[in-house]
């Protein structure tokens, strides 16, 4: 997930029911999955060029291991796994960085890093890498949210200049939907998004499901294919200017194929509490509150280069958690500096 600000520009030129607790380590099972999750769910197109795609979310755990100031964690377990990744949180919590084993400039690259290209039918074979989350307010509210997971972030270049590459990358749209209609939708963009009226953003083959563009390397969501400046933080401008990202209809991939389904309530108001929608789905990795990637890398590593508070590797970011699955009455995510504004209409990017 790329994080630029404006300024560094201008400084760089001068369930449908509650989900069950857990007890001990035994995930409980929530009620049936709604249908209209599936069915109204997003179709995402990657770049023609995308060079990371989406990734497994176990994969990610076992190639890395936790450390805090560059220190692997003592007493952390091993192996690592999705089912005992929340035990981390009382190591250290929101300090642990999952940080890859292997180097990952190396050229060529780890191959987890790269993902799993979609087949002909859009399903990223051996590997799962979306999280469907729902969460039920009981008044006919259900929020769904789409994770979508890739295991590296290529950030792009700034006036011929690598920034913002790190390992790990989630990235999510969210559908309101009110007794089974959807109503709006959240694309998530960098640190900031967008968010739309249902009717307004485009459908996949002319039927319900919408369509979401994945720019090429950041994974920024946009409801529309082309060139988008996202230099001033949740506006995105059609024309490229200096904080560019760029999508079309190259691969793609339908999330749902290969994925893992949970329901969130929040009995306590602010604690989320997941639970699986089926037997076989791991759910105590969504509790894990640290960063799934490394921590920015210190100055003295091999390319790494600072201009203006703005790093070539930066950190991880955190986990599905800390996405604010408990959005209440808004469609956008709290903590936003900009005013939740549901647009009725899309602008196309630049066509390049």
């Amino acid at each position: 997930m790329a994080s630029f600000s404006a300024n560094f520009f201008f400084a760089f030129l001068a369930v449908q029911v509650s989900g069950i607790p857990t007890f001990g380590s035994e995930p409980r099972q929530a009620a049936t999955l709604p249908s209209f999750v599936n069915t109204y769910a997003p179709i995402v197109y990657l770049h023609s060029t995308e060079k990371y795609f989406p990734s497994d979310i176990g994969a990610q755990v076992a190639n890395t291991q936790p450390e805090i100031n560059y220190e692997v964690v003592p007493g952390a377990p091993s192996p690592l796994t999705l089912d005992n990744l929340d035990s981390l949180n009382a190591l250290g919590g929101s300090s642990i960085y999952l940080t890859s084993k292997d180097d990952t400039t190396a050229n060529p690259q780890p191959e987890w890093l790269i993902g799993v290209i979609p087949d002909s039918t859009g399903k990223t074979n051996g590997a799962v890498s979306c999280s469907i989350i729902v969460c039920d307010y009981g008044n006919g509210t259900v929020d769904a949210y789409y994770m979508y997971f890739y295991a590296y972030n290529w950030g792009g270049k700034v006036l011929g200049l690598n920034f913002d590459d790190h390992v790990g990358d989630w990235e999510h749209t969210m559908t309101r939907f009110s007794n089974g209609i959807p109503q709006t939708m959240w694309y998530s963009q960098h640190q900031d998004g967008e968010a739309f009226d249902y009717s307004a953003v485009p459908k996949y083959d002319g039927g319900i499901r919408p369509i979401v563009y994945s720019a090429n390397g950041s994974h920024a969501n946009y409801a529309t294919s082309g060139t988008h400046d996202h230099t001033i933080p949740g506006v995105d401008l059609p024309i490229g200017v200096a904080l560019v990202d760029y999508t079309n209809e190259g691969y793609l991939w339908d999330p749902t194929l290969s994925a893992y389904y949970a329901s969130v309530s929040f009995p306590s108001g602010t604690t989320p509490v997941f639970a699986a929608y089926d037997s076989t789905t791991p759910v105590n990795w969504l509790n894990f509150v640290g960063q799934w990637g490394d921590e920015e890398y210190q100055s003295s590593y091999l390319g790494q280069y600072d201009i203006f508070g703005q790093y070539r590797y930066s950190s991880g970011p955190t986990g599905p958690e800390d996405k604010d699955l408990n959005r209440g009455d808004g469609t956008c995510p709290s903590g936003l500096p900009d005013p939740c504004v549901i647009l009725p209409f899309v602008i196309p990017g630049e066509k390049i």
